[in-house]
């Protein structure tokens, strides 16, 4: 599990604007939970629950999808995705292994 600093990488905003306008992403905490072996890696607010965080963290952990934990609220999250509304989770469907490993390394060196 890997921490987003306060000042956010293009590279996540990028990609997290371009998953949602081409629709290969899942947002929401339901959603996510539900379609977990789709995903390729998660992104997840500090306005998670504590219960809702540790299922997801031990349900990703079982099938080794990488996590970004986003040091923000859920409004911040929105508003990084472009969106008008607050996001808790977000996991994004369809992204290149490259640019995983670049988002958790961005993640890892802040």
């Amino acid at each position: 599990m890997l921490y987003h600093g306060e000042c956010m990488n293009k590279l996540l905003e990028k990609t997290l604007k371009t998953g949602i306008k081409e629709n290969k992403c899942t947002i929401g905490t339901k959603q996510v939970l539900g379609s977990l072996k789709n995903s390729k890696t998660i992104v997840i607010s500090e306005s998670v629950q504590k219960n809702i965080l540790n299922k997801i963290k031990l349900d990703a952990k079982k099938i080794k999808i990488p996590m970004v934990q986003f040091k923000g609220t859920s409004v911040a999250l929105g508003k990084l995705c472009g969106l008008q509304f607050r996001v808790s989770i977000v996991s994004l469907n369809s992204i290149s292994d490259s640019t995983i490993k670049s988002i958790l390394k961005e993640a890892e060196d802040e």
